[in-house]
């Protein structure tokens, strides 16, 4: 993974001069645990800091790849979600998991209100306004948050799908993007799949859904993402895919 800069940052902006009205969001981009949370060591080991519980293996290079084909700036997070999850709202009982596919988080497992309230403060909160600031300083923006999945959960049955898109209410983007990804023949592709996109304080919900900015989340398996030549050439694919879909929106 590409070092945070500055080190101690809650998120960093590439691109933020770049013309397009996109805006690509990466939530889940760091497994890194601030020196703040902890002494910066959640008490796992490093082998489940590198897995899907503690970030979204893959998807910060594709968000920066994607960015610079759509010529749009990239916003990814610099803290792990297990430090807490800037893809929940304030008040879901995910927002610092506990327990997660199977391993237990040590630093999070007496964690309390106050230690939730000050992670809030520290990392949640400012990444949000980060966000808030580079999508008002866009005229027209649009938003496209990317993320990754794991192909399987510990006892639960392999996930078939390649990519998926992911929506609630608004379906100007998502719907001509699925035409776009379902045309093509070695996809399998998820309609609202692995996951439901209406989640209720979410990042796209807090960002999109209320402000009613076009906006669409992708995800993509994690396995075919696992490297740098596979991120760029998702980024690659994707990027014409989702500029078609907002012709087509007429957005």
């Amino acid at each position: 993974m590409t070092p945070p800069d500055p080190a101690d940052a809650v998120c960093h902006v590439e691109g933020a001069d770049r013309p397009s009205r996109w805006v690509v969001t990466c939530d889940h981009a760091s497994n890194r645990v601030p020196l703040e949370v902890a002494g910066g060591d959640l008490g796992l080991p490093p082998e489940d800091m590198e897995r899907h519980i503690a970030y979204d293996v893959g998807a910060a290079g594709v968000a920066r790849a994607l960015a610079r084909a759509l010529d749009a700036p990239a916003i990814l997070s610099d803290f792990s979600r297990l430090v807490i999850d800037p893809n929940r709202g304030e008040d879901d009982p995910t927002l610092l998991m506990k327990v997660y596919d199977g391993s237990i988080i040590p630093a999070n497992r007496h964690a309390d209100a106050a230690e939730v309230e000050r992670r809030l403060r520290l990392y949640h909160r400012p990444y949000h306004k980060a966000i808030e600031g580079l999508i008002a300083a866009r005229e027209n923006p649009v938003i496209v948050a990317v993320h990754s999945f794991t192909p399987q959960f510990v006892g639960r049955p392999p996930r078939p799908w390649h990519v998926g898109v992911l929506y609630a209410g608004d379906t100007r983007l998502a719907l001509p993007l699925l035409a776009r990804l379902n045309a093509e023949a070695d996809l399998c592709v998820g309609d609202n799949q692995p996951y439901s996109g209406h989640l209720p304080g979410d990042a796209l919900d807090r960002h999109g859904v209320r402000t009613g900015l076009p906006h669409v989340l992708i995800e993509v398996r994690n396995d075919l993402i696992a490297t740098g030549a596979q991120q760029a050439a998702w980024g690659a694919r994707l990027a014409p895919m989702l500029d078609a879909a907002l012709r087509i929106a007429d957005l």
